[in-house]
């Protein structure tokens, strides 16, 4: 068996085990590139008409959301640009539950209560991360699918790889043929083209399937330094009951970002729990934002050695792990990565239906030709 034969082998099981999972990651990412689009303007209780007051203090926004859900776990607040809500999340692992409150910011009036388990993004997010399944099975499933994509794409490259007198034929899509030949296309000539876009979202999708591979390449970028996973410190000051604190850290945020697009501060959830808070330069991505850790008796700003500290101290390498997400969905140039995802996505998911037919029809061909040789046989 020569090597191409060995990789056509390889490239054809590995598609056939793994198809179906790879063509449902597909389909959802082309539904999840363009989801904040969508929600403005599937969601108009987001917006609100800006006016000149001050907002509300992070201890009244409390005060407010407490009554909604009463004995729900308050998790954070974020403030936006002038015309945008409020957003008060309410979250715990366990039991599971994700609520968002949308406040008017000047007011405090309520706009929406919205269960995230019932959000149409989030259900399809669910399945793009764990294929509806819990999550310590269907996250694995889903990564190690995207682990066998990454081979097969690289695989695809190899056999796609012209001879010096049939480069033109592959860069091409045929006119004329027979469906099974603009089938045989579609799969070579699309798959080459998104190939190139293919294996940044399969890389930066295995980053965060598996902590492995996402020490691998921050050790890769950082010149072997180990990946430090997010922590948040503790407070040690003397203990006070007061919430004023969470205040005091938004009017700093506020004072040391004022054109940041989006302030994020969160409620600290225990006695020694530090109050987190996050400015953000760029409202449609999420790699730039500056992290801060406030104790939350004496306010004093508490250091991390996280990539999730200030975005000014970031290495290289942290700037990359950043990146990730951002460059997974296409957000990290605008709306033309977004369009470049968002078609990658599509032929992604397209591969699979593709490749089977080609597979299915020489199965096909080679069966009718076995029985035909047969029936010479019998006649001779």
């Amino acid at each position: 068996m020569g090597f191409k034969q060995l990789v056509r082998k390889i490239h054809l099981w590995l598609g056939l085990g793994s198809g179906l999972v790879v063509c449902f990651l597909g389909i959802t990412g082309c539904i999840l590139a363009f989801q904040k689009e969508i929600e403005s303007v599937s969601k108009p209780y987001q917006y609100v008409q800006p006016r000149t007051g001050a907002y509300i203090l992070p201890s009244e926004v409390k005060a407010i959301a407490e009554k909604q859900l009463p004995g729900k776990l308050l998790h954070s607040v974020t403030y936006g640009a002038r015309d945008k809500a409020l957003q008060v999340a309410y979250y715990n692992a366990d039991p599971e539950y994700y609520y968002i409150l949308f406040l008017d910011p000047y007011d405090g009036k309520v706009l929406k209560l919205l269960d995230m388990d019932s959000d149409f993004f989030r259900i399809v997010l669910m399945g793009h991360y764990y294929l509806w399944l819990p999550p310590t099975i269907g996250q694995p499933i889903a990564a190690s699918a995207t682990l066998i994509f990454l081979v097969m794409l690289i695989s695809g490259i190899v056999l796609w790889w012209p001879k010096k007198n049939a480069v033109k034929q592959r860069f091409t899509l045929k006119r004329n043929v027979r469906w099974r030949r603009k089938n045989y296309d579609l799969h070579a000539v699309l798959g080459f083209y998104m190939s190139w876009i293919g294996i940044f979202i399969a890389v930066t999708g295995l980053v965060m399937g598996f902590q492995w591979f996402a020490k691998s390449v921050y050790a890769a970028t950082s010149g072997g330094k180990e990946l430090v996973p997010y922590y948040e410190p503790l407070s040690t000051a003397p203990k006070d009951s007061s919430f004023k604190g969470v205040d005091a850290v938004w009017a700093k945020m506020q004072q040391e970002y004022p054109a940041t697009h989006i302030i994020e501060v969160h409620y600290p959830v225990s006695d020694s729990a530090v109050i987190v808070a996050g400015a953000n330069p760029d409202a449609n991505t999420y790699w730039k934002i500056d992290y801060r850790y406030f104790d939350r008796y004496s306010l004093q700003e508490i250091e991390v050695n996280s990539l999730f500290g200030r975005y000014g101290k970031a290495s290289v390498a942290d700037k990359i792990a950043r990146m990730n997400y951002d460059v997974h969905i296409g957000a990290i140039g605008g709306l033309p990565t977004k369009i470049i995802v968002f078609c990658a996505s599509l032929v992604i998911s397209s591969l699979p239906v593709t490749g089977f037919l080609i597979w299915w029809g020489r199965r096909r061909k080679n069966r009718i030709s076995n029985k035909e040789q047969g029936m010479s046989n019998v006649e001779c």
